[in-house]
């Protein structure tokens, strides 16, 4: 990605070159400490340069050509406008002087607001909650990821049906021979986008059922599920691709990928796992989008074990996983007490040796339930540990049982194979069959309750 080209001495936005097509502004606006309000103090404080870099990395997902960008300090937001008449002067003259049809507010503007700001600047204004959904447009690409994109689009859109043009309040002719006051184009509008909405709806009902069918068939064979997250393009894909020898595509771009993924892996103490490659998070991710991709996200919720990626490179590092810990809480998962997360330390290849060996140093003194293992998805560094330490954390959630089987049992034997993992078998000196399994909680009550006193040798 280019550097950023703004003035560190002054709010005053400087133009930039670009090279695709779509001209935009992206401005950070910066509300002042004293202007945050106190729910928001626990909230690591975040750059504003680097909330202005991802916003930048944001338009450019799009294709579009950021000519301008800069970051707009504020002690108070205005209701009409947001910024002050000052700064939209400044910004519409701008927006003139580079031909710019787009401004990107990296901030979440309400409805009227957006439309005054458009009136003044002469051009398309898309705030951080817009440009999220149409990368999302874009880049989804199965029915399933296009459903739930044009659900969040469309909850999105409804409460953006703001008079903004005259033929919204056009009315449509009653019924009766009298005629009545009829239905205004703002009303049939939204009453068009409540049925679509419904629509989707029972169509996305239909996919969670598909899923659960799955998720259940998956259960039986029994392979445990690992499920990656994390912050976009902290290199979730990449280090799936490592981990699954998948060619899944990773880029440094922000949502590179959307659809879910998941491959087999086989650990190095040859326990199988599905490994499951999921949509990236990012600050202030709508919440409508959080919904509409609940979907998909239970594959997370599901999961025996979640690896969450950070880029510990990353200036605001600390800042990005508050972020995913805050998404995560919204699944119902609790980062702090979820024994099933594991924390993974990717990019420290990026790092110099005074950087890296603080960084393997703050890992190593963290607890055994909260340790966070250090890894180059792109090298391969650490790479041997994240595995090693997924082993052992699968083999703590799962129990492990003895069992003396008739010889002509075949399908109590089939049984186990369905069921569990079978680690080892061999025949006793008169013929019967003893085997070892490990299965998960769930499938040891099973199991037990198959198989009765030929299960007691249970440790």
């Amino acid at each position: 990605m280019e550097p950023q080209r703004f003035d560190k001495r002054t709010d005053r936005l400087r133009p930039q070159s670009g090279s695709q097509t779509g001209r935009a502004l992206v401005i950070e606006p910066h509300v002042r400490a004293r202007a945050v309000a106190p729910s928001a103090v626990r909230r690591p404080i975040r750059a504003p340069g680097a909330r202005l870099e991802e916003a930048i990395g944001l338009a450019r997902a799009i294709d579009l050509d950021v000519v301008a960008s800069g970051i707009i300090p504020l002690n108070a937001i205005r209701p009409a406008t947001f910024v002050g008449k000052g700064k939209v002067e400044e910004i519409a003259g701008l927006t003139k002087t580079e031909e710019a049809d787009i401004v990107v507010m990296d901030c979440a503007i309400s409805p009227v607001q957006q439309r005054n700001l458009e009136r003044a600047w002469g051009a398309k204004v898309l705030d951080r909650t817009g440009l999220i959904l149409e990368i999302f447009g874009r880049r989804a690409r199965t029915r399933e990821g296009s459903l739930q994109v044009e659900l969040a689009h469309l909850t999105y859109q409804k409460s953006r049906l703001v008079r903004s043009w005259t033929h919204l309040e056009r009315q449509r002719g009653g019924f009766g021979f009298l005629g009545g006051p009829g239905e205004t184009q703002i009303e049939s509008d939204r009453r068009l986008i409540e049925e679509r909405i419904a629509r989707i709806q029972a169509e996305l009902e239909g996919v969670k059922r598909t899923r659960k069918l799955h998720r259940a068939s998956r259960q039986r064979v029994p392979y445990p599920v690992v499920a990656l997250v994390g912050y976009t393009n902290a290199g979730k894909s990449t280090l799936f691709n490592r981990l699954a020898q998948a060619s899944v595509l990773s880029a440094d771009m922000l949502f590179a990928t959307l659809d879910p993924t998941l491959r087999a892996v086989e650990l190095p103490t040859g326990l199988r796992i599905i490994l499951s490659d999921t949509v990236g998070f990012i600050a202030d991710l709508p919440t409508t989008l959080v919904a509409a991709f609940r979907a998909t996200l239970e594959e997370v919720i599901e999961a025996d074990l979640i690896l969450h990626v950070r880029d510990i490179a990353h200036e605001d590092a600390e800042a990005q996983a508050f972020d995913v810990e805050e998404v995560l809480g919204q699944l119902g998962i609790d980062p702090q007490a979820d024994h099933r997360l594991i924390e993974i330390w990717n990019k420290i290849d990026r790092l110099d040796g005074e950087a890296r060996a603080r960084i393997h140093n703050l890992a190593a003194r963290r607890t055994a339930e909260c340790r966070a293992v250090v890894v180059s998805a792109l090298s391969g560094e650490g790479i041997d540990c994240l595995l090693a330490e997924m082993a052992v954390r699968l083999a703590a959630r799962r129990q492990t049982f003895n069992l003396l089987l008739p010889a002509s049992d075949g399908a109590g034997l089939s049984w186990l194979h369905r069921h569990a993992e079978v680690m080892a078998k061999r025949f006793g000196e008169d013929g019967s069959l003893m085997v070892t399994v490990r299965t998960d909680p769930a499938n040891a009550k099973k199991l037990q309750a198959r198989f009765g006193e030929a299960a007691a040798a249970a440790f």
